[in-house]
C-alpha cells in the first residue's frame, strides 16, 4: 500500500487494522477450500502503509467510515491486483435519520461484480459486510416515514459475458421534519469491469423538494428533510466480467 495518499479531513480514514482485516477476507475468498479465521492467514504477508495515510492515520483523525466504506474499496484493490473478479458496489450506503426523541440507521444493498463463473447477484450486501435492513411494514409503523419505493435498480450492473449485480432504489418519505445524514461511495467512479466486462453504474442521492426538483445532495452529507419532500438513494452496480 506504498501508494496511498495521504489522510483525509473527512471521517473515511482507516486504522491499519481495517487493512488487515480487509486482506484475510480478499485472500480467504481466493482459497479454493474452508479455512478457519486466523492471525496465521496474514504470517506470509508483508504490509507497507505509510504513516500517516489514509489507511494509517493519527490517532485524532475520524475513522468512522473507514470500517464500512473504505474497508469495501481496499477489497476492491486487493482482488483487482489478483484478477479475481469485477467490483461490488464499493459501498455499504449508510442512511440515518432522526430528530431529538429518535434516531435510526440502515445501510442498503446494491450489486455485486461478476466473475470468470458467475453472474453478479443483485440487491445484495457483499463482501466483509452482512446486515439486513428493516422490513417495509416494521419501519413505517415504528418510525415517523413513508418508504415509497424499494427494488431493483434495473440495468445498473454492468454488461459482460457475466454481467454484474444490479443495485436498487429506495425513497424515504418524513412525515415530520428529520435530519438525514448519507455516508456512501462511487458516486463518482464506477466500479470496474473486468477482461473487458463494463463497469457498473455509480450510485446518486437525491433530495427531491416539494416543487419536483431534484437535488444531487453527493457522497456524504447530512441535510434536514421536511414533510413533502424526500430522499432517493440509488446505489451502484457491480461491474461485469468478460467482453460480450
Amino acid at each position: 500500500f506504498e501508494g496511498t495518499g495521504p489522510q483525509i479531513l473527512g471521517n473515511i480514514n482507516a486504522p491499519p487494522a481495517v487493512t488487515y482485516s480487509a486482506v484475510i477476507y480478499s485472500l480467504r475468498s481466493l482459497v479454493g477450500q474452508d479455512i478457519p479465521l486466523n492471525q496465521g492467514c496474514l504470517a506470509p504477508i508483508e504490509f507497507n502503509i505509510p504513516q500517516y495515510s489514509l489507511l494509517n492515520p493519527s490517532t485524532d483523525a475520524g475513522v468512522v467510515g473507514g470500517n464500512v466504506l473504505t474497508s469495501q474499496r481496499v477489497v476492491d484493490v486487493v482482488l483487482k491486483a489478483f484478477k479475481a473478479c469485477a467490483a461490488s458496489q464499493g459501498c455499504m450506503n449508510n442512511l440515518t435519520f432522526g430528530d431529538k426523541k429518535f434516531g435510526y440507521y440502515e445501510t442498503i444493498a446494491g450489486g455485486a461484480g461478476a466473475g470468470p463463473s458467475w453472474d453478479g447477484r443483485s440487491g445484495v450486501h457483499t463482501h466483509c459486510t452482512n446486515t439486513r435492513i428493516t422490513d417495509p411494514e416494521i419501519l413505517e409503523r415504528r418510525y415517523p416515514v413513508l418508504l415509497r419505493q424499494f427494488g431493483l435498480r434495473k440495468g445498473s450492473g454492468g454488461e459482460g459475458i457475466h454481467p454484474g449485480g444490479d443495485g436498487v432504489i429506495r425513497e424515504i418519505e418524513p412525515l415530520r421534519p428529520l435530519t438525514m445524514s448519507i455516508l456512501s461511495e462511487r458516486r463518482t467512479l464506477q466500479p470496474y469491469g473486468l477482461e473487458g466486462g463494463k463497469p457498473g453504474q455509480t450510485g446518486m442521492n437525491l433530495l427531491m423538494k416539494k416543487n419536483g426538483i431534484a437535488l444531487n445532495i453527493g457522497a456524504k452529507r447530512s441535510f434536514g428533510l421536511d414533510v413533502g419532500e424526500s430522499v432517493i438513494i440509488k446505489t451502484p452496480g457491480g461491474g461485469g466480467y468478460g467482453k460480450k
